[in-house]
């Protein structure tokens, strides 16, 4: 059964599933282009207010096929060229995505599956499940932003043990790194990401826009320049309805209601 990105709503939530459970929903370049597609319509979708990306079945993602990676050895480089711009493409969308992304994480998390989850602004992860940067146990280097994401979120050291020797690390050892924002019981991940979304659906989408744009920026801009943007962002944030319905709202003792 060929790879697809399954999708639903639950209240303001879309989850994202990819599904191709005979082969530990491994990616491929329709997947790519289906999650490119599915995050532009959330993003024009007012009613959209995050998104979880989860696996079907028992696993998250277990990376790149390796059989279709053996066949590309057979054509020409650019043909595997390709492929990595497409997924690099999704995952340039999915960053700069301006509402939030949750990655639920059942059993095996692997290689571009490793990198997506790390992408994504939250990770909910199970407690038995398992991350692996498996690229040089098969004499590859990663695709899909994953050495960046490890170099900037981790010590040299503890980055290059995990590329270099592929070494799986637990879900409890992510979380201690910083890695992971919550684990659930084995099963648990998706209503857990769920229960996580319904508490960002509950804020105003304009100022977490800002807060994903100044973070995003942040590690790529001098201190001044960061400064300037936050004054921007906040005045702009004061003057739209939802700064005035928030702070209406903390004084009058009452939950808010934003748009």
């Amino acid at each position: 059964m060929p790879a697809t990105l399954k999708t639903h709503s639950t209240g303001a939530t879309l989850v994202l599933t990819l599904s191709n459970p005979e082969q530990r929903n491994a990616l491929s370049p329709d997947i790519y282009a289906a999650g490119v597609e599915a995050f532009n319509a959330a993003e024009r979708n007012p009613d959209v207010r995050s998104v979880i990306l989860t696996g079907e079945g028992a696993h998250f993602c277990a990376g790149g096929h390796l059989q279709r990676l053996l066949a590309n050895r057979q054509q020409p480089p650019a043909v595997q060229a390709e492929s990595i711009e497409e997924l690099h493409g999704w995952i340039e969308v999915l960053r700069s995505f301006s509402k939030p992304v949750v990655a639920a994480v059942e059993g095996a998390c692997a290689g571009a599956g490793f990198s997506l989850a790390l992408a994504c602004d939250f990770i909910v992860a199970a407690r038995n499940s398992v991350f692996v940067m498996a690229y040089a146990n098969v004499a590859l280097s990663p695709d899909g932003g994953g050495s960046w994401q490890l170099a900037r979120q981790l010590p040299r050291a503890t980055a290059m043990q995990l590329l270099m020797l592929g070494e799986r690390a637990s879900a409890d050892r992510l979380q201690q790194l910083g890695l992971i924002n919550q684990l659930t019981d084995p099963g648990q991940a998706l209503d857990s990401a769920v229960a996580l979304c319904e508490r960002l659906n509950a804020q105003a989408p304009n100022a977490l826009a800002s807060i994903k744009e100044l973070v995003n920026d942040a590690p790529q801009q001098a201190l001044s320049a960061h400064l300037r943007q936050e004054r921007e962002l906040f005045v702009r944030n004061l003057h739209h309805p939802n700064g005035g319905e928030g702070i209406s709202a903390f004084l009058d003792k009452r939950p808010p209601r934003y748009r």
